[in-house]
């Protein structure tokens, strides 16, 4: 089995990256021998962070790597944007909050169905979200 030792970094400048960064990380979870399911919420969540770029900050990236977590491997997904940043991180980690047109899901979904989620943020200055899914034992 090969895994990148490398994190892969993608831009999201556009709605064709959030595409490209969500085919990385089921390509690295596939390698890293997630489950089919793993492999779908882990693309799901990389597709609703990757989302929130676009649509609130302009641009930004989508940093993909296996990484020590707590002391255990861990496929980490880090998106990072210079957007204006969320005032409030705990109502947006709530379902329904959304200070654009969405639905307010992206955050909230995307921490059900990954193992953690940390969100830091500074008014004016950007976002970084950060998530990850323990890689099994063995793998």
């Amino acid at each position: 089995m090969i895994v990148a030792a490398d994190p892969v970094v993608i831009a999201v400048k556009m709605s064709g990256d959030i595409v490209t960064a969500r085919q990385a990380g089921r390509e690295l979870a596939t390698q890293l021998g997630f489950s089919l399911t793993d492999i779908t919420m882990i693309a799901t969540a990389i597709s609703e962070v990757a989302r929130n770029i676009t649509s609130y900050a302009g641009t930004g990236e989508v940093r993909i790597a296996v990484e020590n977590r707590e002391g255990r491997r861990a496929l980490v997904i880090q998106a990072q944007d210079q957007g204006p940043g969320i005032l409030d991180i705990p109502r947006a980690l709530e379902d329904g909050y959304s200070t654009g047109h969405g639905l307010g899901l992206g955050l909230p979904g995307a921490r059900r169905l990954m193992d953690e989620l940390l969100v830091e943020s500074t008014p004016g200055q950007g976002t970084l979200v950060e998530m990850w899914k323990w890689v099994r034992a063995g793998a």
